[in-house]
């Protein structure tokens, strides 16, 4: 809990709660996007590990 000098006044506090409630839908807003799109990203991630590999045996076989 803050330790104020003074009591905010009610438009202070009215203020602070809107600060508060707009930084938290933002960050729900984040995490809703970021959740959204894990799945192609996770695909591309996988599809790139896999044509590494398939290069590395290539080269390595190669010889």
């Amino acid at each position: 809990m803050a330790l104020w000098s003074y009591p905010p006044r009610p438009k202070m506090l009215a203020v602070s709660v809107c600060f508060f409630v707009a930084g938290a839908s933002l960050f729900a807003a984040g995490v809703n996007l970021s959740f959204a799109n894990i799945g192609p990203q996770q695909d591309r991630a996988k599809a790139r590990s896999k044509f590494i590999k398939d290069r590395l045996k290539k080269l390595v076989d190669d010889d």
